[in-house]
């Protein structure tokens, strides 16, 4: 009898929960650093308002795909934390900064208002910036000796990590673009029109440079797409017909269908990552098997995510039918 591969299970637990983070947070992240663009102080109500009663519940699928890459993979936190430190410091100061804005903008007088405006753009800004380059220094890899970070406490910051980083807040503001379409309407939902357009093509410009740049830089990378599986390329492609899915709806002016295209493009650049990066959860040299902790530890775990998810499911789906439909003026959750 084959026994269970709980690496394999944990690997899908935690990629699912990290992508269910990037989409839900990545809107209202997106919201954040299109503020200052908004046409107007009403425009800034309604779009605050729109995320205002969802946002910290989407911020659970980060604490739980942080905990799980601790339980199951601390190898990898052995290595992050110490080689990443600045950038997650600065995507927690984010995140902070954003919350606070989310509960002190609605009792601030008008003549302080901005304070809050600009605390909520930043930090949205950095939080998203710091995450895409997260992603790029997991992509360009890690000193690592006797299963130790090696490197320097820059060694994270290249241009290839403030490329992503700035891929990222793009996507980003594409997710929250999109999003305000969906939940608003009038002036504020024709501007959310105008500006996805712009955004969608910025998005596809940092998918075709990193799409160059990464093979070009790794060679392991360059092999899986030149000399593996033909099928791969379906992903190129697919992510060009959802860019052109998308860019038709915003022209047709439908309200759901750009943010789930959008949607459906992060889905395909998340899949192209894991497919060029697999099976390694510190490039260059160790697998997610080597990272993985005991087959015991990843048990017990395990039996209390098993619970936990679908709780999670549960009040994140009523959480949204609760708060479904635009927003309109006089709308608030304070």
């Amino acid at each position: 009898m084959e026994t269970i591969d709980l690496t394999l299970i944990w690997l899908g637990i935690i990629g699912i929960g990290i992508f269910m983070y990037v989409l839900m947070d990545g809107f209202d992240l997106g919201v954040g650093i299109l503020f200052p663009f908004a046409p107007d102080d009403a425009s800034r109500d309604r779009m605050m308002n729109s995320v205002a009663p969802i946002w910290d519940g989407n911020e659970t699928w980060l604490i739980l795909g942080g905990a799980g890459l601790l339980a199951a993979f601390p190898l990898v936190y052995a290595v992050f934390l110490p080689a990443l430190y600045i950038g997650v410091f600065l995507l927690v100061a984010g995140l902070i900064f954003r919350g606070i804005a989310f509960e002190f903008r609605f009792k601030a007088s008008p003549a302080s208002r901005h304070w809050w405006d600009r605390s909520f753009n930043i930090g949205s800004t950095v939080a998203a910036f710091a995450q895409g380059a997260v992603v790029g220094a997991y992509i360009q890899g890690f000193e690592v000796v006797d299963f130790q970070y090696a490197g320097g406490a820059f060694d994270w910051l290249t241009p290839f990590t403030v490329m992503t980083g700035v891929g990222v807040v793009t996507g980003y503001a594409l997710l929250g673009a999109t999003w305000t379409v969906m939940k608003t309407e009038g002036a504020t939902q024709d501007w959310a029109f105008r500006i996805s357009e712009r955004l969608l093509i910025g998005v596809l410009a940092f998918f075709v440079v990193v799409s160059l740049w990464t093979p070009l830089s790794k060679p392991f990378v360059q092999a899986r797409w030149l000399d593996g599986i033909a099928w791969l390329w379906l992903f190129p492609v697919l992510t060009l017909a959802a860019s052109f899915w998308v860019w038709r709806a915003l022209r047709e002016r439908r309200d759901v269908v750009p943010f789930v295209g959008s949607m459906v493009l992060f889905g395909l650049f998340y899949l192209g990552l894991l497919i060029s990066m697999w099976p390694y959860a510190v490039p260059p040299d160790y697998t997610f098997w080597d990272a993985a902790s005991a087959p015991g530890s990843q048990l017990f775990l395990l039996l209390g995510v098993l619970f936990l998810i679908p709780v999670i499911l549960v009040y994140t789906a009523f959480n949204y039918w609760v708060f479904r439909g635009k927003v309109r003026d006089g709308d608030g959750y304070h």
